[in-house]
């Protein structure tokens, strides 16, 4: 059978949405013409993919079936489409980074593979990554969660272990590793989003409890210096040589937490061959 892509686009909003109302805000089209394309995907398909319920539209057995193909559809043809723009013309991936996390060799293979493509990488604060990519303002970012996933398609490329940011005169300085109960009652530094505030004040704490209040800081540079104050303590990545610090601040592992999981986020459906190959050199790089 000849199928129409448009049609099947609007099957997956709707399907995402489970309301054609919303589904045809998302699609920029008017409801009642959203209702007469699915009518027509459906008597081209010969099933009914949704039932209409006083919350809004479900998806009826066929309809569950039809919508991981309905997607992979989608996915196929616009890989086939970057697949042809790339033979007749140089590519070009725009990939953002965050924190301490390095490209720099996945930028420069990705040239040598690709030397008609336009390669370069941009550094993004955590919270712009989400929107970033949606604004199309890069195509490729590689970050550590949490952020904001929602319209992305997010690969796990590997995990590392958080560690403490302490003063160098600290009592837990020179530790070789740490627990939560080592410094349970010692502030950590705040951070202005509430999601990236839970998760590096590790808050709230195991059993409940709410983890102590600490100053607010929104550049690494303010966090450190009021670790180095002696205002509070951070929770951080790893980084390089003394974690890249300044040589009054330290740092020690810390066992027992959750780690910090590194990802490859892009736009949901977006598909292209430099991608392919950034995202194999990347799990390459973060499995040794």
């Amino acid at each position: 059978m000849d199928v129409d892509l448009r049609l099947v686009r609007s099957f997956t909003v709707v399907a995402e949405h489970g309301n054609f109302h919303r589904a045809a805000a998302a699609l920029h089209t008017a409801q009642p013409a959203l209702s007469r394309q699915i009518q027509r995907l459906e008597r081209e398909l010969g099933v009914r993919l949704f039932a209409r319920t006083s919350r809004g539209s479900r998806l009826t057995t066929a309809g569950e079936a039809y919508l991981p193909e309905a997607r992979a559809l989608l996915h196929d043809a616009e890989r086939a489409a970057h697949r042809a723009r790339a033979a007749a013309e140089p590519g070009a991936l725009r990939l953002g980074y965050t924190g301490n996390l390095a490209v720099t060799a996945a930028v420069r293979e990705l040239r040598r593979r690709h030397p008609r493509a336009s390669v370069h990488a941009r550094h993004l604060g955590q919270t712009d990554v989400h929107p970033a990519l949606l604004d199309r303002r890069v195509d490729a970012v590689v970050a550590r969660l949490p952020f904001r996933t929602a319209r992305l398609a997010v690969t796990v490329l590997g995990e590392q272990q958080r560690v403490l940011v302490v003063p160098a005169g600290h009592r837990l300085a020179g530790r070789a590793s740490v627990t939560l109960d080592d410094f349970a009652h010692e502030p950590l530094v705040r951070h202005p989003d509430p999601e990236l505030d839970a998760f590096w004040r590790l808050d709230p704490r195991p059993g409940g409890a709410s983890a102590p209040d600490g100053p607010t800081a929104a550049t690494v540079e303010d966090k450190l210096e009021l670790v180095a104050a002696g205002d509070a303590l951070t929770l951080a990545p790893p980084g390089g040589p003394n974690g890249g610090l300044r040589p009054d601040l330290t740092f020690v592992p810390v066992h027992g937490i959750a780690p910090c999981t590194v990802v490859l986020a892009t736009r949901a459906g977006y598909a292209d061959p430099i991608l392919d190959d950034l995202r194999g050199l990347l799990a390459g790089a973060h499995r040794r």
